[in-house]
């Protein structure tokens, strides 16, 4: 679709323009100058009176002289800056552009104008203002076009997370660890994560894990000297099971050592997501370690689907291993499903859905595929067919169902770009089985240090709430090179974060 804007002369409106004519068309050309041969035009109208912001679009189809009109009117408080007006005003024209987008094109957008990862943090911040929960969904829906069902779905997630951690709001003086272990047996064709085939690549594994003892001697080091607990801490990847038992045995070994006060960290949770790299060995150090929270991911039941996408594990060894580390005492197992795969629909994904209701795992977290930049689907979109919009929407519409069916509770939720259905990947688990990482991370309440190749630590400001970014290197050879300097950096960040003179 090529749309020309009119009426808008700043380049900061076509980032956000652009991201919601995505969730309407899957190719678009969109100006605020010129376009040849346009299909739409939108013509903005926007003033900014303190204290009110208003702005109008109309749309018109070119090709039938069709047109469609959306207003917006809201008083605000006097803006604080140029920054805080300007949001404004963005918001104001992004409002009036889904709507007339809506009505052209005949979709609800179930998120309205929200394009960002996580919409729960919205009505978190309402309710830290003391807004009540009636007032905070009529808010929410006036600003953003949330619809009724995605509204309720919210208010479920939030009402969960409080539940399951009371102190949500209070824990900004404490940190969770996230640690990535940066292989796999392969690479699935949807990944973008940092994930490296680990056979062959033993000297890279041995450095890296050199590496990564340092980080957590180091940080544990600080957090000690410091007085400042930890939450929660999150193996990931990659698939962390890759590593051999002894390796893994020492790592843990490492946590004990190095973290302070571990035996009263809240949860412990480690990524075992490929089957056919869990052992009775493995499970068993595990078990040593007190580590009970795994997740061992089926992504789909269809063999022909887990070949497609690059999985070389079976059907039946996923159902093989869930029965092994449920038999060998593990008690919280998470399972992971994903909406859209190529080649399936309504039908193969109920069916994913029945052999799971033979397992009935603690959580079960469902994804909708996202067509990520780098990942080998992306690439090669033609190669992957995937079912169309009404569809993926039925088969979120059968998961929710089904987990409420089922005895399980939403309590955590994010979107992606280029996501299917413009819908969303939630975390459903048995009341009293929520992950407490996978809710902090969501939230951004704490900072979350990551260590680890490709891991990525969020910084929160205790008092502001503002967060910094920082990134370990995504390969395992530039972080094997510069471990050191990544953890110095990251220290020197929490010293200013938590007013820690240096070498004090």
């Amino acid at each position: 679709m090529r749309i020309l804007f009119k009426g808008l002369e700043d380049e900061r409106f076509i980032r956000p323009l652009q991201l919601i004519t995505n969730l309407f068309f899957e190719e678009s050309e969109l100006s605020i100058t010129e376009l040849e041969n346009p299909e739409l035009i939108i013509e903005f109208q926007y003033e900014y009176p303190n204290p009110f912001i208003t702005s109008t679009a109309k749309l018109i189809e070119l090709k039938s002289g069709n047109e469609y009109v959306g207003s917006y009117n809201k008083e605000f408080p006097p803006f604080e800056n140029e920054k805080e007006r300007f949001k404004k005003i963005k918001n104001a024209v992004s409002h009036v552009y889904v709507m007339v987008m809506q009505e052209f094109t005949g979709i609800t957008q179930p998120w309205g104008m929200l394009t960002g990862v996580r919409p729960t943090k919205l009505l978190h911040k309402k309710i830290q203002e003391g807004v009540s929960p009636e007032t905070a969904h009529k808010q929410l829906k006036e600003d953003y076009l949330i619809t009724d069902e995605k509204l309720d779905l919210m208010r479920q997630i939030v009402d969960r997370q409080l539940t399951m951690v009371p102190d949500l709001y209070q824990l900004q003086n404490e940190v969770s660890i996230y640690i990535g272990i940066p292989f796999c047996p392969t690479k699935c064709a949807y990944c973008t994560f940092p994930a490296y085939a680990i056979n062959g690549r033993q000297g890279s594994v041995d450095s890296f894990l050199g590496g990564l003892h340092y980080e957590m001697r180091e940080i544990g080091r600080w957090l000690k000297e410091n007085n400042i607990k930890i939450t929660t801490v999150y193996y990931g990847g990659g698939t962390p099971t890759s590593i051999t038992a002894e390796e893994m045995d020492m790592l843990y070994e490492e946590m004990y050592q190095s973290f302070p006060d571990v035996q009263h960290i809240r949860e412990i949770t480690v990524e075992a997501g490929r089957p056919d790299t869990i052992t009775p060995e493995k499970l068993d150090v595990l078990k040593k370690w007190n580590i009970d929270r795994i997740s061992i991911n089926p992504q789909s039941y269809i063999q022909e689907t887990l070949k497609a996408i690059g999985r070389h594990h079976t059907v039946e060894e996923t159902i093989e291993k869930f029965h092994l580390a449920r038999n060998m005492g593990m008690n919280n197992i998470n399972m992971d499903l994903i909406i859209g795969l190529p080649g399936e629909g309504v039908e193969e994904f109920n069916y994913t859905l029945a052999e799971t209701e033979k397992l009935m795992p603690e959580s079960l977290t469902v994804h909708t595929l996202s067509f990520k930049r780098a990942s080998e689907m992306t690439r090669n979109k033609k190669k992957y067919k995937v079912a169309g919009r009404e569809e993926i929407t039925d088969m979120m519409n059968n998961a929710s169902t089904w987990t409420k069916e089922h005895g399980y509770v939403p309590y955590y939720l994010y979107r992606m770009k280029n996501i299917l259905g413009n819908l969303e990947n939630v975390g459903y688990s048995l009341p009293g089985q929520e992950s407490i990482y996978n809710i902090m991370i969501m939230e951004e309440m704490q900072t979350i240090i990551g260590l680890g190749c490709g891991a990525a630590s969020k910084f929160v400001d205790p008092v502001t709430g503002k967060i910094t970014q920082f990134a370990n290197p995504k390969d395992p050879k530039s972080y094997n090179e510069n471990f050191m300097e990544y953890t110095n950096k990251k220290i020197i960040i929490l010293n200013e974060l938590f007013g820690v003179a240096e070498g004090v």
